[in-house]
């Protein structure tokens, strides 16, 4: 069966369940069954070319063990053993802290995951269609890539579940500006679904992997945390389908939980790729773990103070925030304050509300810096949705080709030759101070709409108030005379 008449078919099944509910329940689901099989079809293959390798799951457990036999355990019996020796055993799954110790993955992946099907024999029907998928097909695998990414879509369904997905044309622009190369130590604090990593491995693997040895030095890399345990649970999994044979650098944890002061020189990384939460607020007592002139229950601002601490010298990050962080007073001046100064803010992309639809329809920004040297001037890029367009959706939403003049414009890697026009213009550092830190800078170059002589429109505003003060006035004699009657 195609794959994506595959995954069609198991959320049909799942939506007869009484014990699923929505999408978010769904997705979940879907993402703790379609682990186990990817894993356990990327066991068997290293099984094949890894001498001594044993999967970190006991052989009980194994998906091949209790799930491929599509006559095997069903009903009342597979609902007892899933619920009753596979979570809790997966949840203890013992670990060790040695390299590469897949142990910890499962576990993680499993710590708060849950089983949401009431029915046993749904659930054996679920799990016969998933075994029609061949994970260690590379053609099936690539293709499940796309079903992938329609399931990180369906969660705009799932309320705040939707915070999660970047849309990929921006993660591939960003990532395709920052340009990171096999070795360098990339970051992504607040990973979400894993779109960055992905996206990261995607350019470095076109540009830059030539040899079994590249891959490994670029795996070995990659740094990630996510506080939430679904969109981890997608992370992981996103990573084993884009042949990451060790996941276990995806963290399950809270980035801020963290006091600031203990970031070392040990955690420093090259690379930040990261779209944090914003809008929302911290737990009470996060903020404390930041400098006093730092602290705020505001996440993108806590998120920023940091990612300037963890960068090395010559370090170089590509940030979302949105408009929000340009303007803000107070702790956001002191951070736009030490953002300058500690880092060269080379360039603002502005992108128009529509960009994160139907997740969020506020301005986004993304801010490019590179730690060292301080910001003498500050470009700014406004993208525009295409000629023809009113605004982007989720029929018709930001592709990489839409950026295409940006890039063209950028001037490569040392941004050489770039001109002022009608999307691009630049502040100087000085002019940024005396605004008092404020970076929402308006395009210079856009002609304000003529919406009329002010005189004329207050005639025109006053005329239209008595018209409908006389309107009212009517009506109130129409309803009085009916009630008289």
């Amino acid at each position: 069966m195609p794959v994506r008449n595959a995954v069609k078919s198991i959320q049909d099944i799942m939506r007869q369940d009484s014990g699923v509910d929505g999408d978010a329940q769904r997705i979940s689901q879907l993402c703790w069954m379609f682990f186990l099989k990817i894993i356990d079809d990327q066991d068997q293959e290293l099984e094949l070319t890894k001498d001594a390798y044993r999967s970190p799951i006991p052989k009980k457990l194994q998906w091949r063990s209790w799930a491929a036999d599509p006559e095997g355990i069903t009903g009342d019996a597979l609902l007892a053993f899933i619920n009753g020796e596979l979570f809790p055993a997966l949840k203890e799954l013992p670990t060790s802290t040695r390299p590469g110790d897949r142990r910890r993955v499962v576990k993680d992946v499993f710590e708060d995951a849950y089983n949401y099907m009431k029915s046993g024999q749904l659930m054996r029907q679920v799990v016969n269609r998933i075994n029609e998928i061949d994970f260690n097909d590379l053609s099936e695998r690539q293709h499940f890539g796309d079903i992938y990414e329609q399931i990180l879509n369906d969660l705009q369904s799932a309320g705040n579940a939707g915070e999660y997905y970047t849309p990929r044309a921006v993660t591939a622009f960003m990532t395709d500006r920052i340009d990171p190369r096999p070795g360098e130590l990339l970051l992504d604090p607040a990973c979400g679904t894993g779109g960055f990593l992905t996206g990261a491995m995607r350019h470095m693997r076109a540009k830059y992997v030539r040899r079994p040895n590249d891959e490994a030095t670029m795996q070995a890399a990659l740094r990630a945390v996510e506080k939430k345990q679904l969109p981890h649970m997608l992370c992981v999994t996103n990573m084993l389908l884009h042949g990451v044979e060790d996941p276990s650098f995806v963290h399950h944890d809270n980035t801020l939980a963290r006091p600031y002061i203990s970031y070392s020189q040990s955690d420093r990384v090259d690379i930040v790729l990261t779209n944090p939460p914003f809008g929302g607020r911290e737990e009470d007592g996060i903020e404390s773990n930041f400098p006093t002139h730092f602290r705020t229950k505001e996440t993108a601002d806590l998120f920023l103070a940091l990612i300037v601490r963890l960068l090395k010298t010559g370090g170089r990050a590509a940030v979302v925030l949105p408009d929000g962080s340009l303007f803000g007073e107070g702790v956001k001046t002191r951070l736009k304050e030490h953002l300058m100064e500690e880092c060269n803010l080379h360039t603002i992309v502005r992108l128009p509300n529509s960009v994160f639809r139907p997740y969020a329809s506020i301005g986004t920004n993304l801010l490019f810096f590179e730690k060292g040297t301080p910001t003498k001037d500050i470009w700014y890029w406004e993208h525009r949705v295409p000629e023809g367009q009113k605004a982007y959706s989720m029929t018709r939403p930001i592709r990489l080709e839409h950026l295409q003049d940006c890039i063209d414009w950028w001037g490569g890697a040392k941004r050489r030759g770039r001109d002022e026009g009608p999307r691009a213009w630049k502040v100087t550092a000085e002019e940024v101070k005396a605004r008092g830190y404020n970076l929402d800078i308006k395009n210079p170059h856009t002609v304000a709409d003529d919406h009329g002589d002010p005189e004329t429109l207050l005639a025109d505003l006053t005329a239209a108030e008595a018209e409908t003060a006389r309107l009212r006035d009517q009506l109130k004699a129409i309803l009085a005379e009916a009630l008289a009657r």
